[in-house]
């Protein structure tokens, strides 16, 4: 038997990328010793799921996420350039992650280090943790790719690249390691020298091939049925009633006009709009404006069950999170994605790529591209045969089984 711990922003969607927590219950499963670590908004989440959960005060990710700034007021390059700090000081934070490293550090003085760690792809903290404890570390829900060239990268990559990079060396030399699970380059982030486990197929890669390096596998993924009773509010929607569901995720939010218009287009497209806002906070006024703009049928929620929502839905329009974009896949549905930062931008091109939906861009919103996109993914059998066999494919590859096998194999006898 050996002791893992898996490490997650204080997030539910950060315990998925598409098998993220799943993995850890095969391991228990499977007879280890599994511990999931993070701050105590996702206890009750962990608990649940029947593992055992050690509460930290700090992971390294900023919550709830800086302000969002005011669109309105900045050009659409200032808009863009915020988007990509406030993501940035989201995940690497200097003074946050070291008081995760030093959390995690005290844990395993208190229980003793575990065999390998298992991580979200955007705790910077776990990187210097595994190497700081001597352990392996295994990143659930990323691949692995060559160093960047800086000449590849968005301009406002460029921008924020140097400051990236200060900030993981700075880091580094606090701690006295040196970074061995960092990616190199002008653009840092968690990498793996032993495992990095991708829940998607190497075919959802393909543009990628080239710069994937060897410790990505692919292990898919499959639907399983439900194992609670599905929510009062969709039982009440009669069964022929085809769904269209409507979300960013739990990070950015705040963006109102996105929920109000991929509603009306998903209404004028026959379909009934079921909106997920999330837990950030959000103003009666606000909230009282959105119901305003809405289609009276929508559905407007904080919290949506993907397992019994997804079979209902014939499109989904979101914002690119890896989670949601592999469950719309597991689900053979059309996407429509709309990014904001961080992987929604990878996540919605390869949707495109494997001709399984659209990457629309805020501007693509403003222009009524939606409603366009709405009634031609809804209508052309070549996306539906596509997304019927991209989803056929995943569920072949083993998930998170395959994935547990693959992370036992990491640990040094």
């Amino acid at each position: 038997m050996s002791r893992f711990w898996f490490l997650s922003a204080p997030l539910f969607s950060h315990s998925d990328w598409g098998g993220f927590l799943k993995t850890a219950q095969a391991l228990q499963a499977r007879g280890h010793d599994v511990l999931w670590v993070s701050e105590r908004p996702l206890a009750a989440a962990i608990a649940s799921a029947g593992l055992p959960f050690a509460e930290v005060a700090h992971t390294g990710w900023l919550w709830p996420p800086p302000p969002a700034p005011d669109l309105a007021a900045l050009t659409p390059a200032e808009a863009v350039m915020l988007r990509y700090r406030r993501a940035l000081d989201t995940w690497l934070s200097e003074d946050l992650v070291a008081l995760a490293v030093d959390d995690l550090l005290a844990l395993a003085a208190q229980r003793g280090a575990p065999d390998a760690l298992v991580t979200d792809p955007f705790l910077s903290a776990s990187a210097i943790a595994a190497e700081k404890l001597g352990v392996p570390l295994a990143v659930c829900g990323w691949i692995a790719q060559t160093e960047l060239n800086e000449d590849s990268l968005f301009p406002v990559q460029k921008a924020l690249a140097h400051e990236s990079v200060g900030r993981v060396e700075r880091l580094c030399a606090r701690f006295g390691v040196q970074g061995v699970n960092f990616a190199p380059g002008p653009t840092p982030s968690v990498l793996s020298p032993h495992l990095h486990i991708s829940y998607f197929n190497d075919a959802w890669y393909a543009a990628d091939a080239a710069t994937l390096l060897p410790q990505t596998q692919f292990v898919g993924g499959m639907t399983e049925a439900p194992t609670t009773p599905a929510p009062d509010w969709l039982a009440a929607i009669p069964g022929p009633v085809p769904l269209a569901f409507i979300t960013l995720g739990t990070v950015f939010t705040g963006d109102l006009g996105f929920h109000s218009w991929a509603a009306q287009a998903a209404a004028r497209a026959g379909l009934l709009p079921v909106v997920a806002l999330g837990w950030n906070p959000i103003s009666a006024e606000d909230k009282a404006q959105l119901k305003a703009a809405l289609p009276p049928q929508t559905r407007l929620l904080n919290y949506a069950p993907l397992d019994h929502v997804l079979p209902r839905c014939k499109l989904i329009i979101h914002h690119g999170g890896m989670g949601t974009t592999h469950a719309a896949v597991l689900h053979g549905l059309p996407q429509i994605a709309v990014p904001h930062a961080a992987d929604q931008r990878g996540n919605a091109r390869r949707i495109a790529q494997a001709h399984a939906g659209l990457n629309l861009t805020a501007h693509d919103v403003k222009q009524g591209a939606l409603l366009a996109g709405a009634r031609a993914l809804t209508a052309d059998e070549r996306v539906q045969a596509n997304v019927r066999a991209l989803a056929a494919d995943f569920a072949s590859l083993g998930g998170p089984e395959r994935a547990a096998e693959l992370i036992e194999g990491i640990i040094v006898a």
